[in-house]
């Protein structure tokens, strides 16, 4: 095993004045050598449910009809010991970002430390894939990686050897991350707008054995929650 980690990144609502109290910010991790194994066995279940080949894994695509399918995902990844998931739950109602001195966009590096940090082993590498959402994710790549450098002290960059911009249609990791962060999101929310929605969230919790609203332990491996809260 070379020691290189793949760190797969979604976010959900993390505009500022989006109307939504949570933002959510999703990481899946897989080892480098095992990232084509994953990337066959998804397109396998894929192809098992007739699916077609550019059909898209989105938590917003969850529906009764194809329910089985989305299911099939989520037992995959529990039962996949090279994947492991992790998400931080912000809310955004109480955030005074003047007290600290800081942006919106400085408090979302801040949030983005915490998912990335808690992933990093000492002896490995790691490369971090970010899904495209507009015009400025350039910019938030480089500001990203020069953040996580000075934090931990990597300035050779030798420990988070890339940060890098993928679509989401070319990465399949990338789409199981938002289905797993998608989840959290709903329940974190308290929505009950579609029944598959809810139902697959219950699945996610059974398997899991988190309620999703509350935090895990901090060494949890598998699957990670951490509910964070401004300071009052």
């Amino acid at each position: 095993m070379s020691g290189i980690v793949n760190i797969y990144c979604d976010e959900s609502c993390h505009l500022p004045n989006d109307g939504l109290e949570y933002m959510v910010l999703g990481a899946l991790t897989c080892p480098v050598e095992k990232t084509r194994e994953v990337s066959m066995r998804l397109r396998e279940i894929r192809e098992r449910h007739h699916l077609p080949s550019a059909f898209e894994v989105k938590w917003t695509k969850v529906s009764r009809g194809k329910y089985d399918y989305y299911q099939d995902l989520v037992d995959y990844f529990f039962d996949d010991d090279d994947l492991a998931f992790r998400a931080v739950v912000a809310p955004k109602v109480d955030l005074d970002h003047h007290r600290f001195e800081q942006t919106h966009d400085d408090w979302y590096y801040k949030m983005m430390y915490q998912l990335i940090t808690r992933l990093l082993v000492p002896g490995s590498s790691y490369r971090v894939y970010l899904d495209k959402k507009d015009t400025r994710s350039g910019l938030k790549v480089e500001r990203l990686h020069r953040v996580l450098g000075n934090r931990i002290h990597d300035f050779d960059r030798r420990i988070i050897e890339r940060v890098q911009i993928v679509e989401s249609h070319d990465v399949i990791q990338i789409q199981l991350a938002d289905l797993l962060l998608g989840s959290i999101a709903y329940a974190n929310r308290g929505l009950t707008t579609s029944q598959a929605k809810v139902d697959l969230v219950d699945r996610i919790r059974a398997r899991s054995g988190y309620s999703l609203t509350r935090s895990t332990l901090v060494r949890e491996q598998k699957f990670n929650i951490f509910l964070w809260r401004a300071q009052t």
